[in-house]
C-alpha cells in the first residue's frame, strides 16, 4: 500500500492534542522495546538482498508492533503506514506514518543518533510529528504550530537559527555515498562547497538539531515517507522549511532538503537545481 493522496482532512486543535498524546504514549512503548536491545547482541537481517544492505533488527519489528497496538486501539479508524509491517488502510482519511528506528545502522553499531518517528498524514500534509530519542531522554514534538523539545527536566519551544548566511551555515547529510548519479553528486558538492561546515550521520536527529537552531541545512536522498513525515511539522513549526530538491512537498520522501530559514532554503534550492 502507498499513502493515499486526497483532499486534506480537517482536524481540530483539540483532536490534534489527543492524537499527539497518543503518539507520545506509543513512543514510550517503543522506547521500552528499543532500549532493551540497544548495545546488546543483535541478529541483523538484510532486507535488500545480495547486492545492497538495508538492515532490520528484531528491535525494529517489535517496536513497530508496540506503536501500532497503542495507536490502533485508541484510533482504529486511522490508517497505519510503517516501515516493517503491512500497512492498514485508513477509514478516516488520516494515516499514522511510522519508522520505529530511524537510523538502524547507527542503532546496530551502538551509535545513539537514532530515533523513533511517528507522524500523522491528513491526505495532503504531515500535520503532527514525534521524534523520540530514548537514550538521550529527548523528545521532539509538533502539533498545532508548536514545536517543542522535552527532556527529563525541561520543555523548550524550538526555533530554527535565523540571520545566518549560506556561507556561514552548518549542513548535515547522512552520508555522501547516497548520491550515486553524476548530477546529484555534483549538486551535493555544490551545496557542500557553499556552506561553512558539513557533518555526516545523525539520521533523524540531524533534523531535530536543525529545529533546535544548531544546524542550518540537512540534505538527503532516497527517503521514504516514514523517514521524513514526522520531521516536517517539527521543523516547520520551529520556523524552518522542508521540501524536495525541486521545492515541492516532501511528504513522499525522495530527495529532501530542510533549512532553518526561507532565505537559506532558496539559496540551497538554486544550487540543487543547477544543470
Amino acid at each position: 500500500m502507498s499513502l493515499k493522496k486526497q483532499a486534506a482532512v480537517s482536524v481540530s486543535t483539540q483532536e490534534l492534542e489527543r492524537l499527539l498524546a497518543a503518539a507520545e504514549r506509543a513512543s514510550d512503548a517503543a522506547a521500552k522495546v528499543t532500549m532493551q536491545y540497544f548495545r546488546q547482541s543483535l541478529n541483523v537481517d538484510n532486507k535488500a538482498g545480495e547486492n545492497a544492505f538495508d538492515p532490520v533488527t528484531q528491535a525494529d519489528k517489535e517496536a513497530e508492533i508496540a506503536i501500532r497496538e497503542i495507536l490502533s486501539s485508541e484510533f482504529p479508524q486511522i490508517g497505519f503506514y510503517g516501515e516493517e509491517h503491512d500497512a492498514v488502510e485508513s477509514e478516516s482519511g488520516l494515516t499514522w506514518v511510522v519508522d520505529p528506528i530511524d537510523g538502524t545502522r547507527a542503532f546496530m553499531s551502538g551509535m545513539p543518533l537514532w530515533g523513533t518517528l511517528i507522524g500523522l498524514f491528513n491526505g495532503e500534509n504531515a500535520i503532527l510529528g514525534v521524534m523520540d530519542q530514548p537514550f538521550f531522554n529527548e523528545r521532539f514534538t509538533a502539533a498545532n504550530g508548536l514545536s517543542q523539545l522535552r527532556n527529563a527536566s525541561s520543555v523548550q519551544t524550538l526555533k530554527t537559527r535565523s540571520g545566518i548566511s549560506l556561507e556561514s551555515a552548518t549542513m548535515y547529510c547522512t552520508t555522501p555515498d547516497m548520491f550515486v548519479g553524476d548530477q546529484e553528486k555534483r549538486r551535493f558538492e555544490g551545496v557542500k562547497d557553499a556552506v561553512q561546515l558539513t557533518r555526516y550521520g545523525g539520521d533523524c536527529y540531524a533534523y531535530g538539531l536543525l529545529a533546535a537552531g544548531h544546524v542550518d541545512v540537512v540534505l538527503d536522498c532516497d527517503l521514504k515517507p516514514y523517514d521524513i513525515q514526522a520531521l516536517i511539522p517539527i521543523i516547520e513549526a520551529a520556523g524552518g522549511v522542508v521540501t524536495d530538491w525541486q521545492g515541492n512537498s516532501a511528504v513522499d520522501g525522495g530527495f529532501v532538503v530542510a533549512s532553518g530559514s526561507s532565505a537559506i532554503h532558496e539559496q540551497t534550492l538554486k544550487i540543487l537545481q543547477m544543470p
